[in-house]
This record gives structure tokens, sequence and C-alpha cells, in this order.
């Protein structure tokens, strides 16, 4: 909106030309989602508490945790809230890849909000709700599906976007481009799909998701403006994608409003971010993997997402065939802590893994 209103105005005051930037509009909303977030977070933690919107332990979990029941959840609507308005303030409005991840992430944030609802409507006092688990698997996966279908066709189905959509390029490798043709579409969904429900499953720590959210999107940024640079995706021999660039402006904001987060679910938390949070994140980041033509780097920059849902899906697995468990405790994070590492050791080791991964991932963006 500001960019709308206040850019055209350079040929008179040539002040206003710093909004012709991409880096300057980023910057700035960072610090708007940051200002907002500093503003507006004690306000809507107290209504989360006087509405009795409190985190309800569930018994699978290491005892220590029991102490965390009251705090109040569904803080994710505060991230949210300080990642839209930054971005309608300083993105170009024009740009369809603004629009299609804010309709990503807040149709994600739905899903989130309906499970957290439901689970909060079972556990009040004379409920007869039968839903104590939120959402049931089988209904919140096909919702995601349809989601991500959604997404995944605009984007196959827009003439400039669809040329290069179904090559997939491979991280290290600069000529190895294998096109998937009509099975991309089933790729990227798995893609936003399994993205979300990983950093769902992250989501268990007092700001141990948070952390490697704020540094993966802050890697979408570099790779976005960069994808979006005619310049700089020809030397770095990267998929040029026109306008995607704006994006940075909106992963900006993404970094931003997690920043403010963070502020108040750092250990011991005042709030969690639930499902509402943890699940728009994570398709967030999935849409921007699929826009910016990124998608198996993203193996690498969401890495601690991977393993923690690897982590699940190997412990059932062997549970099932075997009746033996791999770890003591799954998500992996739970195994450490059973192991006898204190809850602010796995958060801080886990952050530092999450930096080095993504470090690593930018280093492909050359190293090809």
């Amino acid at each position: 909106m500001l960019y709308h209103i206040l850019f055209p105005l350079h040929d008179v005051y040539s002040v206003f030309n710093v909004f012709r930037y991409i880096t300057f509009r980023t910057a700035y909303a960072i610090l708007t989602a940051l200002t907002i977030s500093f503003i507006c977070g004690p306000g809507i933690i107290k209504k989360l508490m006087d509405n009795q919107v409190w985190e309800h332990i569930r018994e699978d979990v290491p005892q220590s945790h029991q102490g965390k029941a009251g705090t109040p959840t569904m803080g994710g609507i505060m991230i949210l809230f300080a990642l839209f308005i930054p971005t309608l303030l300083w993105a170009d409005l024009t740009n369809k890849y603004i629009w299609i991840a804010i309709f990503s992430t807040s149709s994600f944030g739905l899903i989130g909000f309906l499970d957290d609802y439901l689970k909060l409507k079972n556990s009040s006092a004379g409920s007869g709700f039968k839903r104590k688990n939120g959402l049931r698997g089988k209904e919140k996966f096909v919702i995601q599906v349809v989601i991500a279908v959604m997404v995944v066709l605009f984007l196959y189905f827009d003439r400039e976007f669809s040329m290069f959509l179904t090559k997939l390029g491979v991280p290290f490798f600069k000529n190895v481009k294998p096109e998937l043709d009509g099975l991309y579409i089933v790729f990227a969904i798995l893609v936003i799909v399994g993205t979300s429900n990983a950093v769902n499953l992250t989501d268990g720590l007092d700001g141990l998701a948070i952390g490697p959210i704020i540094i993966a999107t802050t890697a979408y940024m570099i790779i976005a403006y960069v994808t979006g640079h005619f310049s700089f995706a020809n030397y770095l021999n990267i998929q040029y994608i026109r306008g995607a660039g704006e994006l940075a402006i909106f992963c900006g904001a993404a970094v931003g409003a997690s920043l403010g987060f963070l502020w108040f679910n750092s250990y011991p938390a005042q709030v969690f971010m639930g499902n509402v949070g943890s699940t728009a994140l994570g398709g967030m980041l999935g849409t921007l993997a699929v826009i910016t033509k990124h998608e198996l780097i993203l193996l690498i920059i969401g890495g601690i997402f991977v393993v923690e849902a690897l982590s699940v899906i190997i412990q059932v697995a062997s549970f099932k065939l075997t009746g033996k468990r791999i770890f003591k405790m799954a998500p992996l994070h739970h195994h450490f802590e059973e192991s006898g590492w204190e809850e602010p050791k796995v958060i801080v080791r886990f952050w530092i893994v999450a930096v080095i991964l993504a470090l690593l991932s930018l280093s492909t963006l050359k190293l090809r």
C-alpha cells in the first residue's frame, strides 16, 4: 500500500525513489513486523489468557512438560497478523506471487486454527465434543492437499511460470534439471503439505520451531531476491523468475513477525504458537520453495524439520513391524530430553544445526 502511494511521488520528490528497491522495502517490512509484534503481543497474550485459550499437555511427552499446562496457545495469530500487515504495506500488491504466498499461508493457518479450536472446545468443561485431538489426521491431510492443489495448479496454468515449472533444479549440479511433466504437480503438493506437517511436528519445545523457521525463511528471502534478479540469477546459473524478488519482502515480514514472536516464546515461553502458527508457517515455506524453484534445497534448509518428521515415521514403523522403538521418544527433540539434555540445550543446539544447514544450502547457489 505504501509502495503504491509513495513510489509514484518519486518524480516530484526524489527521496521516494528508495521505494523502488526491494532491499529497502524488505528491511522496513522486517522492522514493521517486529514493531507490530512488540506492540500487539502483550495484548494478544492477555486476550488468550482471559479466554482460557490454554495449552493442555499430552501425557505422552516428558514429565517436565506438565508444568507448561496453562500457558496461552494459538499465538500463531500474532505471527500471521504481524506478517500480513507489513506485506500489504511494503510489497507491490500487483505481484501475483505475493498473493499466492498470502493465500497459502492464511489457508494453512485456518486449518491450524480449526485444529486448535476443536481441541480447546473439547477440553473445556462440560463439552460434549469428541475431538480431543482436533481435526482427524485424514481430514487435515485432505484439506491441506486441496489448498496445495489450488496453489500448484495456479502456477501450472500460469503461462509465464509454466514454461519452467515442471523442471526440477538439483543442488550442486547446474546442468541436471529433470523434466517431471505432470508428475511435478504431485511432487509440489507433497512439498507444501509435507513441510507444513514437518514444522508442526517440530513445535514441541519453547522456541524450538520458530528458530529454524526464522533461519529457513531468511535463506529463502535471499533465494527469492536472487531468483527475481536477472543479473544475479544469470551469474549463479539459477532459474530467473520475473517478479519472484518481491517475495523477499514477504519473507522479510515473516522473519520480523517470527522474531517478534520469539521474544515471547523463548524459554520459558509466555505463549505457544499452536497449530495455527506451525501449520501456516510450514505451508509458507513449502510454497516459497515451489515458487522460487528451489524445492529440493528445502531438504537442506529445513533439515531440522525433515529429521523431526522422519524420527516420527521411523518410530511408528519400527514399533508396528518389530514391537520395538528406535528412539526413547519421538519426535527427536523428546529423545534428547529423555537422554538427559535440558530443554534450553536441545533448543539452542537445534538452532545451531539449522544455521549450519542454511549456510550449506546457500553455498549450493554457487557450487554448481
